[in-house]
């Protein structure tokens, strides 16, 4: 059925029923105004066997909205289904109730139609509690589907864009390349350098965010499958078993829980993170190693691909991260490790079976290396059928190897057992020598394109992922360790008041027990579990080590770092488990060279933390000894910079300048001392957090501090918008990698010929953006009432989703108090009701000063050329575009008028309008002050596809959180139906994915 020239476009919703028997009927019901797709059936499929309807349309004659042409489509067909299936499973009132919500929504989103909104509060406030909880899964399923259907289009719009020979999209590795070529940076030495030399590691977490069930993931992964294939060109038939599958599952999701019915366990955590792997790092990182290798061959052929290095491995925290957490134990991270290898082991002994049923290379056909005979004669395999067979042999000796590997290591029997024992592998490099055996053999008998297929991938994948997967973070707050050194010190009869000493005489007791050869802990002593448990942790990890290597674990990040004594407890609790071995020496003649085990990293994560993080580290290095440690670290050392603390701690713009002069002042430090510094970004979904784009964010890092070397954290709820699609988490890792190659090689980027000046504004700015934020946070008398009562942080932390309390102190509401509110849940409050505040507060009143000057006439005069100076940062330095960038974003997101509905909740009247008033205030201020620095009244006018998609989003986020507030109120006036406590959480949900970052 083709589809009218003047078809009228329906809206978006869920007003039209996709049908359920004809495949004409379902094609009808999402037609769309054809542009230029008049070949194509209505459903979206090309009636042609050529391409894609979506790239067939020449370029020069499409506008934005004919690019966005099939994006509207997707989520009008997947809203088409929700709808149907809402009619299905809750009946036509229903349906009708969700979309007389939706069209007022629209109404008084988009045109600002008062009575829409009247209509809106009567229609909400009148639900009862089941019916609330219907409407909020409906809009929080338009929500997620939207989602995929956002994720689809991003991908197609790449193949477009690299269909039409358009030149290489920023964020890209060609795009980095071409970059550098300009620059003249791009001879074979210094790309070569790079690669061997550069460490990217993105580090998974488990944070007190993550709402999405992996029930639902999964189906959504399934439903985003199919949505692709709706791009290829199907018959009718294979239109119509498209169309079935996708109700399926997206009757499978209306028939899910959204919600977890018990708290997540550590070990749930870690077997979420293992799906990324499964779907995504396992086949996408190997992919982009050749990614990368090609591109480099292209652009500079001379480059060796086999000297790039493993410059990108994967990182985690699940498991290892026992900060605030007493659910992570020794035993969760010998969990942790096992499933991870179990995971590993599974992929290679599938790889390497595959690869033997392809290699069916016959030697009376193809040569083979003597190397690969040796190997194949080696092989438990005596089968008279495979005797010319020398690969498939060979690879059966490697399978028998991998599984008993496998099953020594960590008990796992593979489904498919070895044809017959083998002794197990040493270590991982003995399996990738086997391998690169067979590779040899290939390559020297013109069988080159039998590696590139699946046998290349392998390799990489066991040169990057090993034995262990990903190497596991150990993290434990600095006020733990120095209670367990305060007790084993008393037990000992060293010190028995440890904790009182001043640091100087800390420091002094610290460095003379690691010069020490004897050990403070006895197995005849009695000790607190609390020491026990700490000890065990250690134990584990040097277990760990000796099994795995060093990469299992290999770094100790140290949580509220504030003096050397920090970092020396624990390279004491090291040496006192095994890890750290020997003494810590003195340099020069009596130099000793202990062996060192897992690296401290200190943790910087307040504003006064991060001032004293350069006077810390020059300490530390400064200790005798400490110089041999670092040389067996490689000459290197990691420090990690907290973004969501120093956030909740000084506001979004002194927290981002902060973080700027830390970093620079480490950077000096460690030039100085000849260590090679690599950061560690502890960085979260919101802007708030650290988040925004990360391509941006690497660039606008100060000069010197990338220097090829970068970790950065990817925190619970992100994870799932990143990397769920392998697509676009070869995308986002590519991203990764092509930041940190330009920020390494051009950091002039970020050295604008006015620096100096520009610093000194960003410091006047901060000074009086702190003051604000301060003051409105910390010194407004009943502010900690008011946050409680307008967010739903109450009801956030009864929510089932992590293993780690909300708040470090949280138990007693009567001594509430913003300090013991961890970070995460303090963002992801405000930016459910859509606020948030971490944002942006503070840059308006900041702005307003600098702008005025003294104040004084004569000084009034003055007041534009500080107006362009602000301009001329943002045209000159990535840094500060950055932070307006990221800052316009959120302002986008925000909504003063739901907000306002969410200060309605604070019982206190005079209360809720000192407080809402003066945030109104300086949203005000910093709003406008953005767009006299931008020049743009607009939000996003530089990125009209955000804001078109931001702004499609409000209808469907505006019923939520309208839901949630009057849920809210029901509930905290003691209504006893379950329900309602239910519907709040779904809306918790529902907001987060429509936000698309939350905490």
């Amino acid at each position: 059925m083709k589809s009218s020239a003047k078809a009228k476009a329906p809206k978006e919703g869920l007003a039209k029923s996709v049908g359920k028997t004809s495949p004409a009927k379902a094609a009808s019901a999402v037609s769309s105004p054809p542009s230029k797709r008049s070949g194509q059936k209505a459903n979206g499929q090309d009636k042609s066997i050529s391409t894609s309807p979506a790239i067939t349309a020449p370029k020069a004659r499409r506008s934005r909205e004919d690019k966005d042409a099939p994006l509207r489509e997707d989520i009008r067909f997947l809203g088409r289904l929700l709808g149907d299936v809402l009619r299905e499973q809750q009946g036509s009132d229903a349906f009708d109730l969700v979309e007389t919500i939706r069209q007022n929504a629209v109404r008084f989103h988009r045109e600002g139609d008062r009575s829409a909104a009247k209509a809106l509060d009567t229609l909400l406030n009148g639900l009862t509690n089941e019916q609330a909880i219907q409407v909020v899964r409906a809009f929080s399923y338009f929500s997620h589907l939207a989602n995929i259907a956002e994720d689809r289009h991003h991908n197609r719009r790449r193949r477009v864009h690299a269909l039409a020979g358009s030149r290489a999209q920023r964020g890209s590795l060609s795009a980095a390349l071409q970059s550098l070529k300009d620059a003249g940076r791009d001879d074979p030495a210094t790309l070569q350098a790079f690669f061997a030399s550069a460490l990217i590691v993105p580090v998974l977490t488990a944070h007190p965010t993550e709402v999405q069930r992996k029930s639902i993931l999964d189906a959504e992964r399934e439903i985003a499958r199919l949505l692709e294939h709706r791009d290829d060109a199907l018959t009718e038939r294979e239109s119509s078993r498209n169309t079935d599958s996708m109700r399926a599952y997206v009757t499978t999701l209306w028939q899910t829980r959204m919600l977890r019915s018990s708290r997540l366990t550590v070990a749930d955590e870690i077997e979420n993170a293992l799906s990324y792997y499964r779907s995504t790092f396992l086949s996408e990182i190997p992919a982009l190693y050749d990614d990368v290798a090609a591109e480099l061959h292209d652009a500079v052929p001379s480059v060796r691909s086999e000297g790039l290095g493993r410059f990108l491995q994967m990182g985690s925290w699940i498991g290892g991260d026992r900060d605030g957490n007493p659910n992570v134990t020794a035993q969760t991270l010998q969990l942790a490790i096992t499933r991870q290898a179990t995971e590993i082991f599974a992929h290679y002994l599938e790889e390497v079976h595959l690869l033997g049923a392809e290699l069916s290379v016959s030697q009376l056909l193809a040569g083979a290396s003597d190397a690969l005979l040796t190997l194949a004669r080696r092989s438990p395999d005596d089968s008279p059928h495979r005797t010319d067979e020398p690969y498939r042999r060979a690879l059966i000796g490697v399978y028998a190897r991998l599984a008993a590997t496998a099953r020594d290591w960590v008990g796992h029997v593979p489904h498919r057992g070895a044809v017959g024992n083998a002794s197990p592998y040493h270590d991982a490099s003995e399996f990738i020598s086997d391998l690169n055996t067979v590779v040899a053999s290939l390559m020297a008998h013109h069988g080159s394109a039998l590696v590139s297929q699946r046998l290349g991938p392998l390799v990489r994948a066991a040169e990057v992922f090993g034995f262990h997967l990903a190497s596991i973070d150990l993290r434990q707050s600095s006020d733990i360790h120095e209670a367990v050194i305060a007790e084993l010190f008393a037990k000992a009869g060293v010190e028995a008041n440890y904790a009182k000493l001043d640091e100087n005489e800390k420091l002094a007791l610290l460095l003379r027990e690691l010069r020490e050869a004897r050990p403070l802990f006895s197995p005849y002593l009695d000790y607190s579990q609390r020491t026990r448990d700490e000890l065990a942790v250690f134990s584990a990890a040097r277990d760990i080590r000796a099994r795995f290597g060093a990469r299992a674990v290999r770094n100790y990040i140290i949580s509220h770092t504030e003096t050397v004594s920090d970092l020396i407890e624990v390279m004491l609790l090291q040496k006192e488990t095994g890890l750290f071995q020997g003494a810590l020496g003195v340099d020069g003649a009596k130099a000793i060279e202990p062996k060192v085990g897992a690296m401290v990293i200190p943790l910087f994560e307040t504003i006064a933390d991060l001032r004293n993080a350069p006077v810390i580290m020059r300490e530390f290095f400064d200790i005798p000894g400490m110089s041999n440690v670092v040389t067996q670290q490689g000459g290197e050392q990691e420090v990690m910079l907290g973004y969501s603390d120093s956030n909740k701690d000084g506001g979004f713009l002194t927290s981002n300048w902060e973080l700027y002069k830390a970093e620079l002042a480490l950077v000096h430090l460690f030039e100085e001392k000849g260590i090679r510094l690599r950061l560690f970004h502890g960085r979260g979904g919101t802007v708030g957090r650290g988040g925004g784009p990360t391509y941006q964010a690497i660039l606008s890092q100060p000069p010197g501090t990338v220097n090829g070397q970068i970790r950065l954290t990817e925190q619970g709820e992100i994870i799932a918008s990143k990397f769920a699609n392998p697509e676009i988490g070869r995308r986002n890792l590519e991203t990764i990698v092509a930041a940190t190659l330009e920020a390494t090689l051009l950091p002039s980027l970020n050295q604008p010929p006015r620096l100096a000046a520009y610093e000194q504004v960003m410091q006047t700015l901060s000074d009086t953006a702190f003051s604000a934020y301060r003051d409105l946070v910390y010194e407004t008398p009943g502010f900690t009432d008011y946050f409680f009562s307008a967010t739903p942080i109450a009801e956030i932390a009864e929510l089932n989703i992590g293993s780690r309390p909300a708040s470090r102190k949280f138990s007693d509401p009567k001594n509430r108090r913003i300090e013991d509110l961890r970070a995460i849940p303090w963002g992801f409050s405000w930016g459910q009701c859509r606020l948030l505040l971490t944002g942006w507060y503070g840059f308006g009143s900041a702005v307003s000063a600098y702008l005025e000057g003294d104040g004084s006439k004569a000084d009034a005069a003055g007041r534009d050329k500080r107006l362009d100076t602000l301009r001329q940062m943002v045209k000159r330095w990535p840094f500060f575009a950055n932070l307006l960038s990221n800052m316009d974003m959120v302002l986008a997101k925000t909504d003063l008028a739901v907000a306002s509905r969410y200060a309605e909740l604070v019982a206190d009247e005079k209360l809720r309008k000192r407080v809402f008033s003066r945030i109104v205030g300086e949203w005000q201020s910093t709003s406008q002050a953005l767009a006299l620095i931008t020049g743009h009244d607009e939000r996003l006018a530089d990125n009209p596809m955000l804001a078109r998609s931001i702004k499609n989003r409000f209808p469907y986020l505006d019923p939520l959180n309208h839901l949630q507030v009057e849920l809210l109120r029901r509930h905290r006036a003691g209504e006893s139906d379950e329900r309602a406590r239910r519907g709040i959480h779904l809306s918790i949900n529902g907001i987060a994915a429509g936000l698309r970052n939350t905490g």
